[in-house]
């Protein structure tokens, strides 16, 4: 009887340590998402759309359920979509068609953290598209979102040089 006790005790204080570990490392085992901020257009039917058609899956991490407006991410927010954030002005940064989708590089961002930051261009409302920890993939992401995207109608596209003289 005393040593189905302490076997019961030690179950116990199993449980309380694994329980203080998981709050203590800030995982949460009922948070059903990342709080990621909306976009000030995010209520713009369609980034409903965009989002329902973004994928399970981008880079072998699997969609995370942020809780934002016309948000997902993936991979623990490694891969952040925003739909609905401010349009592109006319720009000198890096901009580049993937796919029939012009996709602009903040070049500013990049430098300064690493952080790669694109954002549609031609396409209201326009989306975001952030990917961290995934350096060298930008191109295999934004193939991955062009598919939902791709429903925003283009009302203008990125000129390369030779277009603007």
């Amino acid at each position: 009887m005393r040593k189905q006790r302490r076997s019961s005790l030690l179950l116990l204080g199993a449980a309380a340590v694994a329980v203080a570990v998981v709050f203590c490392s800030g995982h949460s085992l009922l948070s059903p998402g990342l709080s990621v901020r909306s976009g000030p257009f995010s209520g713009d039917p369609l980034c409903a759309d965009v989002v329902s058609g973004a994928p399970g899956e981008v880079l072998s991490w699997q969609r995370d359920g942020a809780t934002g407006a016309g948000t997902a991410s993936w991979g623990e927010a490694s891969v952040v979509l925003r739909c609905g954030v401010e349009p592109m002005p006319p720009t000198p940064d890096l901009c580049m068609n993937v796919s029939g989708v012009d996709w602009v590089l903040d070049e500013d961002r990049l430098e300064a953290d690493g952080v790669q930051v694109l954002t549609t261009y031609g396409r209201t409302p326009a989306v975001e598209v952030t990917i961290r920890d995934a350096p060298g993939h930008a191109g295999d992401v934004l193939v991955d979102m062009n598919r939902p995207v791709r429903a925003i109608p283009r009302k203008s596209k990125c000129l390369s040089l030779d277009e603007m003289s």
